[in-house]
């Protein structure tokens, strides 16, 4: 491009914003606005909109209504109908064990819930992700969850060796490469 032509022209670079900080903006709005608001229900919200403020303040603004300006982090993942964080450490603090039995019940609970089999194994997928991360210390800001789940992440971590961290993840990468071909997708996942 022409030099003459480059000097009248303006460059905007358009990038997602970070969920932390549109987690402190409506963390702002909600002190303005008098409405009482976990954290973590504000870092639930700003996951939802996936990097879009304008989506992140309407979220808000419903959630404050349908709450009484309350927004706690049971009210928004009930209301957001998102498989919570809880689900996927209790699974995996089961698998640990090796029981079982209360894996697969605790499985059914959550398709009882109405959540999708698929939907399940992306979050089992962001669940090991995020261990592997919090695994070691210099990579476990790259998690995009609240500071309460970060500890979380980081004692379930410990718990896990490095190559059972690796072959879980393998195993659920498989089984969701394979999940839309497979004839009885439940059982796929029961057996994941």
């Amino acid at each position: 491009i022409l030099p003459t032509i480059l000097s009248r022209c303006q460059i905007f670079d358009f990038k997602r914003i970070l969920i932390k900080d549109i987690s402190k903006h409506l963390s702002y709005i909600a002190e303005q606005e008098n409405i009482n608001a976990e954290d973590s229900a504000l870092h639930i919200i700003a996951q939802k909109a996936d990097g879009a403020l304008r989506d992140a303040l309407s979220l808000f603004d419903q959630l404050a209504t349908f709450t009484s300006n309350n927004l706690t982090y049971e009210e928004v993942v009930k209301n957001l109908n998102i498989l919570d964080y809880e689900h996927y450490f209790k699974l995996c603090d089961l698998f640990l064990t090796g029981n079982i039995p209360e894996a697969l019940l605790a499985f059914d609970v959550i398709l009882n819930q109405g959540f999708d089999g698929h939907h399940f194994v992306t979050g089992l997928a962001d669940h090991y992700r995020n261990l592997m991360v919090a695994s070691d210390p210099k990579s476990i800001e790259l998690l995009e969850v609240s500071d309460q789940f970060k500890e979380k992440y980081k004692t379930q971590s410990s718990e896990y060796d490095r190559g059972l961290l690796l072959e879980s993840l393998s195993m659920v990468n498989e089984t969701d490469l394979a999940y839309k071909t497979s004839q009885n997708q439940r059982l796929l996942v029961e057996l994941l």
